[in-house]
């Protein structure tokens, strides 16, 4: 049973760091998942991977957690963010390599 413990990336859907600061501890599939004869949709037999999923405030909790329960697990430590800051006013800039057209 080997587990990972991340840091969850920002969704799509929204812009700002909302639910990005906590660690989440997620199980490994043990089976691949295959589709179901009847209506198609995707199904496993493991409940652990699909529906066990473990929330921590901090990194050190989340290693705890799993040493204590004797899990394997494997530590995914996130990248830092690659910032562009930019100015609105930079688009109008006299020294600007491309000149602004409409």
């Amino acid at each position: 049973m080997l587990a990972r413990i991340f840091r969850p990336s920002k969704t799509a859907m929204q812009s700002g760091r909302a639910k990005t600061n906590e660690w989440v501890l997620e199980f490994e599939p043990k089976a691949a998942r295959r589709p179901d004869p009847l209506m198609g949709w995707t199904q496993t037999t493991d409940t652990e991977s699909s529906q066990v999923r473990l929330h921590f405030e901090t990194k050190e909790d989340a290693v705890r957690y799993a040493e204590q329960h004797g899990i394997a697990f494997q530590l995914v430590d996130p990248k830092p963010a690659k910032r562009i800051i930019k100015a609105y006013a930079d688009n109008f800039a006299f020294g600007r390599r491309i000149p602004w057209t409409h």
